[in-house]
């Protein structure tokens, strides 16, 4: 009998590509569920419901829970990160406890470790900064203490920045700003060129496959092990899509005070509405941010999606977008 696998989120980038991915390569039956459709092909079986509130009682059991679902947004207002990945993980594992799977697996995101500075070879045991980065990184962090303290067997994946056919997170909104020239080219006083890791949307869902097949619990971060300089990697992607390369120089403390006062203007203006700039956004092209991710590779593999097979793919995508 092939083994019941609960996806949430599967209306969402990263909840619909696992379960498109994990259904033709595994056993698995997917059970999928979100507050709106699922995305095409990821479930066997759906149900619409909003994990803010307890799922019912006779919701069918599985042996293997995937909580992917969540509000990603870089900027948002308290209250929604509350109720879209506090209160969802809280139904969640309630619902774990009931039925008991061998795992459950909690899709956490790399940007626990952050601080507004760079960053070089995280690895899982590096020590978080005192204070998280964003509210984002915030419920993230709660997230992962609340799966700990479950009693559940639990295994954590920190995916770093992932991008891909249907990414709605990553890339949208760098696309957007240089398409309508609104994206600088900062520049960094002491002249250096930040390095960044990625990880491809494909590579993420095998990892979550090998994580089913092999049991392995713990901690995982999770890239294409392909540090890349960002603004080269950025221009490349520009260039192909055919968008303008940004030719604005401004410096990084000027960008971060800038998006600190339009974050400022949100809150207390604009009822928390998402600013042209952030602090996080500056940040993720300002500083410098690679992962040691031998961990992952020991464990549970070599990524088998290259970076430039993954860009490809995702260029060839986004064409079909702007056409």
């Amino acid at each position: 009998m092939p083994e019941r696998v609960l996806i949430t989120g599967v209306s969402g980038f990263v909840g619909g590509a696992l379960g498109r991915w994990l259904r033709p390569r595994s056993k698995a039956h997917v059970i999928g569920v979100s507050r709106t459709q699922p995305r095409e092909g990821a479930c066997d079986d759906f149900f619409a419901h909003d994990l803010a509130e307890p799922l019912p009682a006779d919701f069918p059991s599985v042996d293997v829970v995937v909580h992917a679902a969540a509000l990603a947004s870089p900027w948002a207002r308290p209250v929604d990160y509350e109720r879209s990945n506090m209160r969802t993980l809280e139904t969640m594992l309630a619902y774990a406890r009931h039925v008991k799977p061998r795992r459950f697996v909690f899709v956490s995101s790399s940007a626990v470790h952050y601080a507004n500075r760079d960053q070089v070879a995280i690895d899982e045991s590096t020590v978080w900064p005192t204070a998280p980065v964003n509210l984002y990184a915030a419920s993230k962090r709660r997230g992962e203490a609340m799966v700990k303290a479950s009693g559940l067997p639990w295994t954590i994946v920190r995916p770093r920045a992932v991008f891909g056919a249907g990414d709605t997170v990553v890339f949208p909104r760098i696309l957007h700003a240089a398409k309508v020239g609104a994206l600088p080219r900062l520049v960094r006083a002491d002249g250096h060129r930040p390095k960044a890791d990625l990880l491809h949307i494909d590579n993420l869902c095998f990892y979550v496959q090998r994580i089913l097949e092999t049991d392995a619990g713990g901690e995982f971060l999770l890239t294409n092990n392909e540090p890349v300089e960002t603004s080269a990697m950025l221009d490349d992607v520009f260039a192909r899509l055919g968008l303008p390369l940004p030719s604005r120089k401004v410096p990084v403390a000027v960008a971060m005070a800038a998006a600190r006062l339009m974050e400022s203007y949100s809150k207390a203006f604009n009822k928390w509405r998402e600013p042209p700039a952030t602090r996080f956004g500056v940040a993720s092209l300002a500083f410098s941010k690679t992962f040691n991710v031998a961990r992952a590779i020991q464990v549970l593999g070599a990524p088998p999606v290259s970076l430039k097979e993954g860009m490809d793919s995702f260029i060839d995508w986004q064409r079909t977008r702007l056409a």
